[in-house]
């Protein structure tokens, strides 16, 4: 086992030391690519499309930061403008939902009003008719004048004695009875009587029929007229509807011809605004140093020794030459540079090959340290193996001498309890 422990730890400490070469030789590659790339660049101008592409991830760089920075943008994450705009939309629409509910809430209690009056023009009308009714049931239909009164008249046996003669009847003495059965003094007058009374009850008849005519009559024409003011009233409700959404319609006409009015003046504004910017800045092109061709806006004010390539009308001899100069040191340069990088592949490749060789032996040395180990393993576990048994013997030979039967386990569980 210590064997095997030296051995990780031995090649631990030699592939810490191969990861270690590795990076001092990637840091040395990327120096020498930086002092490369600083030796080609020196004395040039810039390209104009890398420029352009450098200042471009610049403004997304800065558009990214904005957008980021930006705690109320990053945690609502919508457009606020839009959103402003549509709140001011919803208010808008609900100001005119409102006056379209009021202009409606003012006919609805106008309209209230016009049933009320008609409501209580109509209780009042059945409350007099009612009272007509009443006022003639208690003149012209009392209990004594109708034609079954004598039938259940409570007088009428009183009613049927005959009327009394008089005391100085010669044959009525002081004792004498006055009524006999069967006895009728009155009877010619009761006739009449009965006569008159039917007479009376048919003619009392015959003007209730009448009285009924003209109710009926008066009835009809007080619903007709009822009816006739309720249409006339729905008419004149129908008009005042259609007067209110005329000019509701008129007031959103109008609203709509101010805000075009108001779009279009907004537009001709933009218009003539975008027309003055276009003026200047074609004046400002007429006199420009690019169209005057001007030789020294050609020179860059931060580094005399560039210039401006959108203003830059040629080379001078001087300049060819000086470039020539560069390219052929440029030259001289590159050659060394593949002297080196072959030199260093070289050296790479030996490397390579050393490590290759290192690992070879690593893995030769790590398969006998495992064969190693598992023959120790092997006669550690036939050992083990031996003491377990003996273990196992002396437990069910000396202590574990009483083994329980089924018998032992089944008088458990035998309740609820």
């Amino acid at each position: 086992m210590q064997t095997a422990a030296t051995n990780d730890l031995v090649v631990e400490e030699q592939s810490s030391e191969t990861a270690t070469i590795v990076l001092d030789l990637t840091w040395e590659l990327h120096n020498w690519d930086s002092l490369m790339r600083k030796m080609f660049t020196v004395g040039l101008p810039p390209d104009p499309k890398e420029v352009a592409a450098i200042e471009a991830r610049r403004n997304r760089e800065k558009e990214r930061q904005n957008r980021f920075f930006n705690v109320r943008t990053r945690v609502m994450g919508v457009d606020v403008e839009a959103l402003n705009n549509q709140v001011e939309e919803r208010k808008l629409q609900e100001a005119t939902e409102r006056s379209k509910e009021a202009a409606h809430g003012t006919n609805q209690v106008q309209y209230d009003l016009v049933v009320q009056m008609l409501e209580k023009e109509q209780a009042e009308r059945t409350r007099r008719l009612a009272k007509k009714l009443q006022n003639f049931r208690e003149q012209r239909q009392q209990l004594r004048n109708r034609s079954e009164f004598d039938f259940w008249d409570s007088d009428q046996l009183w009613r049927e004695f005959p009327a009394y003669p008089g005391d100085r009847a010669p044959y009525y003495g002081p004792a004498s009875l006055q009524y006999f059965s069967g006895e009728d003094l009155q009877r010619a007058a009761c006739l009449r009587m009965q006569q008159e009374q039917f007479q009376y009850s048919l003619e009392r008849q015959l003007q209730e029929q009448q009285q009924a005519r003209v109710d009926e009559n008066c009835a009809d024409m007080l619903d007709d007229q009822l009816r006739l003011a309720m249409d006339t009233r729905a008419a004149q409700l129908a008009k005042l509807e259609e007067s209110c959404r005329i000019a509701i319609m008129v007031a959103t006409a109008n609203a709509n011809k101010a805000q075009a009015a108001e779009l279009a003046e907004q537009q001709r504004r933009e218009q003539q605004r975008q027309q003055e910017a276009n003026l200047v800045e074609v004046q400002n092109q007429i006199t420009s140093d690019l169209l005057t061709e001007n030789p020294q806006v050609a020179q860059n004010p931060v580094a005399p020794h560039r210039v401006l390539p959108y203003c830059w009308k040629g080379m001078t001899p001087e300049q060819r030459a000086t470039i020539r100069k560069v390219q052929e040191t440029q030259r001289h340069e590159k050659e060394a540079q593949r002297q080196a990088e072959q030199a260093l592949d070289a050296k790479w490749e030996s490397q390579t090959v050393n490590l290759a060789q290192a690992a070879m032996e690593l893995e030769e040395q790590e398969r006998e340290l495992c064969a190693e180990f598992r023959r120790g393993l092997g006669s550690f576990n036939q050992q083990l193996a031996k003491e377990q048994n003996a273990q196992q013997n002396y437990l069910n030979s000396i202590i574990y001498t009483n083994q329980p039967t089924a018998q032992y386990h089944l008088q458990f569980n035998t309740n609820s309890r």
